[in-house]
């Protein structure tokens, strides 16, 4: 698919895909949205350590290299799994700005290390971070693996449907511990109504810029 550098209003990047009519973040931040929906509604609402995250989308490679630099400030454990079908290439990575945007030691690093590291294959990138990224579609991925956090970052319902199903849900839920959680943008009734059929308990919380609200679903014990 081809893609389009586009800058966010709080001055980050992200990649817009014409075919799609479609942006990897939001218009209103890109850095600002990952953190409100996914570190802060995600990383931090589940208390423990250590912690296992799946992400559905590892794209830009936004939601990781901040989880990264969370970790390391609060040297929690992080076992950070990331599906992604379709990654993006190294020459449009390279065009991103998160490095000179992020003013942190070892930005460039560490998010150079989220991309060059090798697919299907857990890699210690820091003391407190593990990253194995699995080159997948969400419905061909055989795991029994088991997660606390899920950031489900895929492309907006009415871009890929496909990925916003009860099946799709069914095995989210399944990926989850009790007491687990999966956080997401999108606060659709549709979508909410899903979260509730398969077993999730489901919230409406603030949105992050640009938006009123989005959803975090939690599996009961």
């Amino acid at each position: 698919m081809e893609k389009q550098l586009k800058i966010t209003r709080d001055g980050s990047a992200t990649f817009y895909v014409p075919h799609l009519n479609e942006h990897y973040h939001s218009t209103h931040g890109a850095i600002s949205e990952s953190m409100h929906v996914f570190i802060q509604q995600g990383y931090y609402a589940f208390e423990g350590d250590p912690i296992t995250i799946l992400e559905m989308g590892l794209g830009t490679g936004l939601n990781a290299l901040l989880t990264i630099l969370e970790a390391e400030k609060n040297r929690k454990h992080v076992n950070y799994i990331a599906l992604e079908k379709y990654p993006v290439e190294s020459c449009l990575i390279e065009q991103l700005n998160y490095v000179q945007h992020i003013h942190q030691p070892n930005i460039a690093y560490l998010f150079n290390q989220i991309h060059s590291t090798p697919w299907e294959k857990a890699v210690a990138i820091t003391k407190y971070f593990s990253l194995t990224k699995i080159n997948a579609d969400i419905n061909d991925l055989k795991s029994d693996f088991r997660v606390h956090v899920i950031y489900f970052d895929a492309f907006a319902p009415e871009k890929q449907p496909e990925l916003w199903t009860h099946e799709v849900f069914l095995r989210m839920y399944d990926f989850l511990m009790p007491n687990g959680l999966l956080t997401t943008y999108c606060a659709k009734g549709n979508v909410r109504r899903t979260m509730e059929n398969v077993g999730f308990r489901v919230e409406r919380l603030p949105g992050p810029p640009g938006k009123r609200e989005m959803l975090r679903a939690v599996k009961p014990y």
